[in-house]
């Protein structure tokens, strides 16, 4: 009797860390997921918050990686696929937010560096203009996948083809990750420094 008594404690705390080990995060109506998969790899979430433009909340900002990251340089040193995903919980036009991308960029990268970007960051914004409303609920997803490239999908379309330099990855990863980051509070979300916001 006390073996079956010890067994079916030892199953039920198994099935509550079950519970509690898949049980997923949701913040602003926006589920957290632990994990996705990037060209055949599993990634695990490294963190999550919420971008704000002043005292609106515009999207959920989560980082997927195959390793811990805590800054800029170890994301981009970190071995295989990374996924940054932006879901909107506010509708913003397209256009705009993608000139806002492209002065975080400027915010982080030397001029000389930036002049080298120019290009990529045009076709980033010609991106955003034919998306022309991001509403509430559509997810923007940049992953860089080794020996491809950073692609980026918008609304489940990717959208057209991958940039491939790492440099063009990096300074575009600097927006949210970089010395002067468009939002601290995210950036330390996405980075693990705090849970949420």
């Amino acid at each position: 009797m006390r073996y079956l008594k010890t067994l079916l404690t030892g199953a039920a705390t198994l099935l509550i860390s079950v519970a509690a080990f898949s049980a997923t995060v949701e913040l602003h109506g926006v589920k957290i997921e632990e994990s996705m998969s990037v060209g055949g790899v599993k990634l695990d979430l490294n963190g999550y918050g919420t971008r704000y433009k002043g005292p609106f909340k515009v999207y959920v900002g989560d980082l997927y990686t195959t390793k811990k990251v805590a800054n800029l340089e170890e994301l981009i040193a970190a071995p295989g696929p990374k996924r940054l995903t932006m879901t909107f919980v506010r509708e913003i036009e397209a256009g705009p937010f993608g000139k806002l991308l492209t002065r975080g960029v400027e915010d982080n990268v030397s001029k000389a560096e930036m002049s080298k970007l120019v290009p990529g960051l045009i076709r980033m914004g010609e991106i955003f203009t034919v998306n022309k409303v991001l509403k509430v609920g559509d997810t923007i997803y940049l992953d860089w996948i080794p020996g491809t490239g950073m692609v980026v999908t918008a609304k489940g379309v990717v959208q057209g083809e991958p940039f491939k330099e790492p440099e063009f990855y990096k300074a575009i990863m600097s927006i949210w990750f970089g010395a002067s980051p468009a939002d601290w509070r995210l950036k330390d979300g996405m980075l693990g420094v705090k849970s949420s916001n």
